[in-house]
């Protein structure tokens, strides 16, 4: 079993969808997400995840400081500014690191905003896929 923890900056958008697509398509690995500075489960993330039939309602946002002195496989961060901040992990992990657009910083109409919830979100699912089929 491979364990994952995927870190972005707030924990609230970007890791938990991707903890979210790692959960239904790697059900047999170890699958966390954190933030260096976690900000609560954006709801618009619950919203978008659930028409891809994913629940991540029940999520909550964790620091990393909650995993620090855990061993993972990979540490895969998801913004920039998670990977300038991501703490040393000990052993042999993979570092990878994924840049995504943080789409809470779009205003708009709601539409507007769940258009870029969607786009994000389809762009981690498609990253995941891409690296499970690597392995």
């Amino acid at each position: 079993m491979k364990k994952v923890i995927i870190i972005c900056t707030g924990n609230s958008v970007r890791s938990q969808m991707a903890e979210g697509f790692f959960k239904k398509y790697k059900s047999n690995w170890e699958i966390r997400s954190a933030g260096t500075n976690p900000q609560g489960l954006n709801p618009l993330s619950v919203k978008v995840m659930l028409e891809k039939g994913i629940d991540i309602s029940g999520s909550k946002s964790k620091s990393i400081n909650k995993f620090l002195g855990q061993k993972f496989d990979y540490i895969i961060t998801v913004c920039d500014n998670a990977k300038e901040n991501c703490p040393y992990f000990p052993g042999s992990a993979k570092y990878i690191h994924w840049s995504f657009s943080d789409p809470s910083s779009v205003s708009g109409s709601e539409e507007e905003k769940l258009n870029a919830f969607r786009k994000v979100r389809d762009e981690i699912e498609k990253k995941i896929l891409e690296f499970i089929n690597s392995k």
